[in-house]
């Protein structure tokens, strides 16, 4: 039987916007790799993932955008994975390196652990590789200089898509809290961090890192402002204390 020589798929988290924030070996594998793809909605064809990238992508490498709904239907999401994994198990079979870039971190709320594991069950001998990188709530606290936690201090890091459950579930057992993903759903959040009474130590940052950064004092502004995709929360006690 014909040995295949697959290539390596390589999930690279990109940073959270600026391009100085890629790590070095994120620039390192950019610049082996045959093929670049990332996730973009099937809706438009953009993505700032490549755009933070491409100082480093080589020019004889192919980039392909593969489109994922955004929909909650979980057999219209199956096949997009199943589709996008099949695109890329076919490209390693060719013996092609590949990169998958994705925003922050590849393995923190990202499309590439999704699409790895579809990867795994149908090319079980492809290998892939992680390449782990700087988180938008890493690169959010830097920039308003917030610790994260301290000391004996618990972290909650959650996902703002269904505004503030997690919070009204979980807060008991937390003393920061960072909400991702808030974008629709930011008031509601507002809401649930109100009824902790956190709201005095609670800070908004929009497009942490890029040229448009916006930092919310107020969080009460998202009771009113227009959403935007690329808004994190951050909440918790003061100094580890009610």
């Amino acid at each position: 039987m014909m040995n295949t020589q697959y290539g390596t798929l390589y999930g690279i988290g990109v940073g959270p916007g600026d391009p100085e924030l890629i790590t070095l070996k994120a620039i390192r594998i950019l610049a082996q790799v045959d093929v670049v793809y990332t996730a973009s909605s099937t809706k438009n064809d953009y993505s700032l993932a490549v755009a933070i990238a491409r100082p480093y992508i080589p020019d004889s490498a192919e980039i392909h955008n593969l489109g994922f709904p955004m929909s909650k239907d979980e057999d219209v999401l199956k096949q997009a994975w199943e589709k996008n994994a099949q695109i890329i198990a076919q490209t390693l079979e060719q013996g092609k390196n590949v990169a998958f870039l994705t925003l922050g971190d590849c393995l923190t709320y990202s499309t590439y652990s999704y699409l790895a594991r579809h990867l795994r069950r149908i090319a079980p001998d492809t290998p892939t590789v992680a390449i782990p990188g700087i988180t938008s709530y890493h690169a959010a606290a830097a920039r308003l200089q917030r610790p994260l936690a301290e000391g004996e201090q618990s972290l909650l890091i959650v996902s703002g898509c269904r505004g503030g459950d997690k919070l009204r579930q979980m807060g008991d057992y937390a003393d920061n809290v960072v909400f991702l993903k808030a974008y629709k759903n930011a008031a509601d959040i507002t809401r649930a961090i109100d009824e902790r009474g956190w709201r005095d130590n609670s800070v908004g940052i929009v497009s942490c890192s890029l040229p448009e950064e916006r930092v919310i004092k107020n969080i009460n502004a998202f009771e009113t402002a227009r959403p935007d995709y690329w808004t994190l929360i951050f909440s918790g006690k003061k100094n580890g204390h009610e």
